[in-house]
């Protein structure tokens, strides 16, 4: 009996190890491992990243009456105003409305005192000195239909700051016809939004400049280089240095608020444009027919070199100078006639002009021939160029405006201000895009860690997406596209993270197969020990009934 009794005592303390080695493994072993081994994934700010559609523009403007240019039916007394709001159709993926905000007021004394000069350009540089427009803000001071301050014909004067000058009209339909046509030029556009916005609008609701605006980004480098294939015939002298100094600098000045920019300078040897131009017998010349024209880039391009290093966008600017076999060279364009600034530019990659060496007059003179290029020419063509490639070209006006030129600093106030809105729109929904991919993405491939750096600059990226919105809702232009510029930095640090590939290939059932041949030797003698007292205690089950 006390040896039956010692088995029990040691079957029951069998069965208890074999219980607590199964409830540790199961309640403690189990969890603990999935715990240390699953993917750590932050917390993402999923939904405010999905209400990241919607963009407001909004513009205040301010338009002053002289006295004696108020219409006649004017519903309302002086001073009032007027809010106009409506929804810009771009395409399916954005939310864009538009506020217009009117202020109608009379003309102060000083500004009275302005507008009593002789010329509109006059005027408009007196009225600079006194306002302290934001930008984003346009300021519109309405003169007398007899008033001599504009030229005959002239309706519309649009100066280089954020202020213009209108004619009243002969009623109130016409002075509201007159301020849309002038919202259109100094402000923003459903073209304009459209363009700036062009991955989230189909196709068909582009214009064809929509592509040749540069995209958004926070640095811009641009090479000016003189291309010399022949110089053993001429030695070409260029004053880069100075021309950019005297002309590009003050440009770059202004859009240093949009970006940074450096410039660098090259002169490259025995470098052909590739493409072989035809000889024209009644002009005696080489013809660059437009057809021919994208095939000279690429061969170019090899020889410059300054793409691969850059980190942002590489605006090039090609001084051809032709080999004296080849000279002189035109460029034609599709209708066949001559381009008159003998240049074209490429959308979003830069610009070349060719330059023409006089032929020397004697066969007897000697060579290389010394050329001293003249960079006022070759600035001026650049610097259109360079608006062209950032979307600052002056569109078609109707023939009653006239616009001040911009002078030495290459661009307006309001021209600047119409870039702004263009890039802070764009910023905006480049930081959308990206945070919608990066959520898509973490959303479908659940093994991907999610650091809290990573989740950190998500949701610094969100916060200021919301700041620029909230800004350029309120009107404040500078500040909304600080904001956007911040979002895009944080939202590509997030979305480029290198953690985010490390466990990328490393799917739950590779897991498994890793872990089963490490966990299936200690889990067997355990499954066997519960196997045993199952079938235990089955059998004490069955014998008092067969007792019985």
């Amino acid at each position: 009996m006390a040896a039956a009794a010692a088995d029990e005592i040691e079957r029951s303390r069998g069965r208890r190890a074999a219980l607590s080695f199964a409830a540790i493994a199961v309640l403690l072993g189990l969890p603990l491992w999935w715990k240390t081994t699953e993917t750590y994934r932050a917390a993402l700010p999923y939904g405010r990243i999905a209400a990241l559609s919607w963009l407001p523009v909004a513009v205040s403007v301010s338009v002053a009456f002289l006295p004696g240019s108020v219409p006649a039916d004017l519903p309302r007394r002086l001073p009032y105003g007027d809010v106009r709001q409506e929804r810009v159709p771009v395409g399916s993926r954005s939310d864009v409305t538009s506020r217009t905000e009117m202020a109608y007021r009379g003309t102060t004394a000083r500004e009275e005192a302005a507008l009593s000069a002789d010329t509109a350009r006059e005027a408009d540089a007196a009225l600079h000195a006194l306002q302290d427009s934001p930008s984003g803000s346009l300021t519109v001071y309405v003169v007398p239909e007899a008033s001599s301050l504009l030229p005959q014909g002239i309706n519309v004067y649009v100066g280089k700051h954020r202020s213009a000058l209108v004619r009243a009209g002969p009623g109130l339909a016409t002075l509201h016809t007159r301020l849309q046509q002038l919202m259109q030029v100094m402000s923003f556009s459903a073209s304009s939004i459209a363009a700036a916005l062009s991955d989230r609008v189909p196709d068909g609701q582009l214009g064809p400049d929509a592509w040749r605006h540069l995209k958004s980004s926070l640095g811009y480098e641009i090479t000016f280089s003189l291309l010399n294939p022949d110089p053993k015939s001429h030695d070409v002298d260029w004053d880069i240095e100075g021309a950019v100094n005297h002309y590009v600098q003050p440009v770059l000045d202004k859009l240093n608020l949009v970006a940074n920019f450096s410039v660098d300078s090259q002169i490259l040897y025995y470098a052909v444009l590739g493409v072989t131009p035809r000889f024209d017998k009644e002009s005696s010349s080489f013809i660059l027919s437009a057809h021919s024209l994208p095939h000279v880039i690429n061969p170019v391009e090899a020889r410059l070199g300054s793409s691969a290093a850059s980190l942002y966008p590489v605006l090039n600017f090609l001084l051809y100078v032709p080999e004296r076999s080849h000279s002189p060279l035109y460029i034609q364009d599709k209708d066949g006639a001559p381009v008159l600034t003998n240049a074209f530019h490429s959308p979003r990659w830069g610009g070349i002009m060719i330059y023409n060496v006089e032929v020397p007059a004697s066969p007897q003179t000697s060579l290389p021939l010394h050329v001293d290029v003249d960079m006022v020419r070759v600035m001026e063509v650049f610097l259109a160029q360079l608006r062209l490639l950032f979307g600052i070209s002056r569109e078609e006006l109707p023939p009653e405006f006239l616009l001040e030129s911009p002078g030495n600093e290459g661009l307006a106030d309001w021209e600047l201000d119409r870039l702004l809105w263009a890039h802070t729109l764009e910023n905006i929904a480049t930081v959308s895009t990206t945070l919608t991919s990066l959520a898509q993405l973490l959303d479908q491939i659940s093994n991907i860690v999610i650091k809290d750096d990573v989740a950190s600059e998500v949701y610094r990226a969100v916060a200021a997406v919301q700041d620029a919105v909230a800004e350029l809702a309120e009107g404040r232009l500078r500040s909304a596209f600080q904001a956007s510029k911040e979002a895009v930095t944080s939202s590509e640090r997030a979305f480029f993270d290198p953690s985010l590939l490390h466990l990328l290939y490393f799917p739950d059932d590779q897991k498994f197969a890793i872990y089963i041949p490490l966990f299936l030797p200690m889990a067997v003698p355990i499954l066997l020990s519960l196997a045993k007292m199952l079938r235990e205690s089955r059998q004490s089950k069955k014998e008092p009934t067969k007792m019985d």
